[in-house]
């Protein structure tokens, strides 16, 4: 749970930048790679991080403005990735704009009963890594350069 508001944006900045990289490595070819017919695809993972945070904020009360279709996966990566270097930006902003380190102990309603802004916000970055390394995952199926986010991948060493 984060209890101080740069706490946060300083690790939202580094996660949002291992995603950023991670989207760079998509192909349009590849963006229906998945591990198996059926399940969610690299393209689908892509977009559902770009609209994932619309709801992680919506939780602690900020709204992101966001015209992105969840329902409406893009086949160009390009689209995805410019449309996560948008939202992610505005994460920042509306957070810097909108909470401080007080607001973060307030509870709130979630899907789980009350819990802290700090901890909402604590699930969204958490949200992010996990989707993202099943990106990593998709991407070395794919034949394509799993980049070295948490630290070297095998082709880094």
């Amino acid at each position: 749970m984060y209890r101080n508001l740069n706490d946060f944006l300083t690790e939202w900045s580094q996660s949002a930048d291992g995603t950023k990289s991670v989207l760079k490595a998509l192909e349009d070819d590849k963006l229906n790679q998945s591990i198996v017919e059926g399940h969610n695809s690299l393209g689908w993972l892509g977009w559902h991080l770009v609209n994932s945070p619309v709801f992680f904020m919506s939780l602690v009360g900020i709204d992101l403005d966001s015209s992105y279709d969840p329902d409406a996966v893009p086949t160009k990566a390009s689209d995805i990735l410019e449309a996560y270097e948008d939202i992610s930006t505005s994460v920042a902003e509306k957070a810097k704009e909108q909470l401080t380190d007080e607001a973060l102990v307030n509870e709130i309603g979630d899907f789980g009963g009350p819990a802290p802004k700090g901890s909402i916000l604590r699930m969204l970055v958490s949200h992010q890594i996990h989707h993202r390394g099943q990106m990593t995952v998709l991407l070395r199926q794919a034949g394509l350069e799993v980049p070295g986010v948490m630290g070297p991948t095998k082709e880094d060493q």
